[in-house]
């Protein structure tokens, strides 16, 4: 059966009742074969996003409609998978109880520079030995960092966190890691880092798009050996011990204006 994944703004309830409405979907859903999995509350934002197993999109709005009459801003068609590697495990709300838990998450993007004329220059099974360790770096750092992979890219990693602080540090980590190995690397790895951060469903109607995006241009606009995140990022991360430097703005493709972008100084501050 299809997944949706819809977004409710400018809520104006408190946590029980949020609740409360989730339960009353709980008892309406039966009837049109529809199961809301879960939802998600950021009350500082007021919106809601929930996480919906239907036949198609109408029942799940029917359900919505009948059961309170809040009607989702906007839903979407989602992968079950894809959004348990973005959001991870769905929060688990016993009926009618008042609970917060954000759906905002911060993406990274590593890329492994050069990795084309690596290929070809060390030949396909020791370029693939090089890789390995940069993967093994990125996925000890995304596991301490309490971030969840999304996918491999083929020469690089796509990740999410749902703290800002603890993605700025996963690539602190992955920069300063691959550092330490570089020193005595037969053959040095050089990666980039991009950072982005929004909610999961936003105006152009796609799970996580503009921030995957701007997270992807990031990366591409980094250099060797650098980490280049959004503003979002940076305001998010406000009050920590990071060392910003500011860069661009940048045209980007993707995006109608030119893009700031903050780049981290890992080299000297910020948590190992």
């Amino acid at each position: 059966m299809p997944y949706f994944m819809d977004r409710h703004d400018n809520v104006e309830g408190t946590p029980d009742e949020v609740a409360e409405a989730h339960a009353q979907d709980l008892a309406v859903q039966e009837k049109y074969g529809v199961n809301y999995l879960s939802y998600w509350f950021d009350p500082a934002d007021r919106a809601v996003f929930c996480f919906v197993e239907a036949p198609n999109q109408e029942s799940a709005e029917t359900v919505h409609r009948e059961a309170h009459g809040l009607v989702a801003n906007r839903i979407i068609p989602v992968e079950g998978q894809t959004v348990n590697a973005f959001l991870g495990r769905p929060p688990d709300h016993p009926a009618g109880e008042g609970s917060t838990a954000s759906a905002f998450r911060t993406i990274l993007f590593t890329d492994v520079v050069g990795s084309t004329d690596m290929t070809q220059r060390l030949g396909d099974a020791e370029a693939m030995t090089v890789l390995r360790v940069h993967d093994q770096i990125v996925r000890d750092a995304i596991t301490h960092a309490n971030g969840s992979e999304i996918k491999h890219t083929g020469d690089g990693i796509m990740a999410a966190f749902a703290s800002s602080s603890a993605a700025i540090e996963c690539a602190i980590a992955v920069q300063r890691n691959l550092a330490n190995h570089n020193r005595d690397a037969e053959h040095p790895l050089h990666v980039r880092i991009g950072l982005s951060a929004g909610e999961p469903v936003t105006e152009r109607d796609d799970l996580f798009g503009a921030a995957v995006q701007l997270a992807a241009r990031a990366c591409d606009r980094a250099a060797a050996g650098s980490i280049l995140v959004s503003t979002a990022v940076r305001e998010l991360a406000r009050g920590k011990t990071f060392a910003f430097e500011a860069r661009g703005p940048f045209a980007l493709k993707g995006f109608d204006e030119e893009i700031p972008l903050f780049e981290v100084a890992w080299a000297e501050s910020g948590p190992a």
